[in-house]
């Protein structure tokens, strides 16, 4: 958590979904931003519904700590706040942004896809030129499943937390991003 709380570019990322944010006036006062954007990369890092995101912060100081929430000044930001939070990223397509904010373009090792991007080589070498392509391969021929073993690579692949396209299209950005700080925090740390 040390780490990834020096790697990630808080000011950055806070800058880009402040102009989406409720501001206070009626009702009760958000969140602080860099709080709420702390818990929902937990949220991403732990692979944790909205309730189990709650329950891991009241159970772990840990976490607390990371998300800069002290129980005895405020209560940890219910499972619906969460969601909410979650919503208002989904909108705007900021984890597409999220991503262009931290990509480290080019250093790639695998690209992962649906059977629409099979046979996309020149675009995938064009995109990421060191990866290997793991895009899913097609296992059914006039209905009928001829690959098993492609078919079960193929559904392991299509697991997703969440109903919709563009909620799980937007997870997949934000998750990218915070794979590539992970993977290049080592660097990323020496340049600080």
């Amino acid at each position: 958590m040390k780490e990834m709380e020096q790697v990630v570019p808080w000011a950055k990322l806070c800058a880009l979904v402040e102009p989406h944010y409720p501001k206070p006036g009626n009702g009760r006062r958000p969140k602080e931003l860099e709080q709420m954007l702390r818990m929902y990369f937990l949220q991403q890092w732990f692979n944790l519904a909205d309730p189990a995101v709650e329950e891991a912060l009241y159970d772990s100081a840990t976490l607390r700590q990371f998300a800069r929430i002290d129980l005895g000044a405020e209560p940890v930001p219910d499972e619906t706040t969460v969601c909410k939070f979650r919503h208002l990223l989904e909108e705007p397509d900021l984890g597409e942004k999220i991503l262009g904010t931290v990509n480290l373009h080019l250093q790639e090792t695998r690209v992962w896809g649906n059977g629409a991007y099979q046979g996309r080589t020149e675009v995938i070498r064009e995109c990421a030129p060191r990866a290997r392509d793991f895009t899913q391969r097609r296992c059914r021929y006039k209905g009928q499943i001829v690959d098993e073993v492609a078919w079960a690579k193929n559904r392991t692949k299509s697991k997703v937390r969440y109903r919709g396209l563009k909620k799980n299209t937007h997870r997949l950005f934000v998750t990218c991003a915070l794979v590539n700080l992970f993977v290049s925090r080592r660097k990323l740390l020496m340049a600080v």
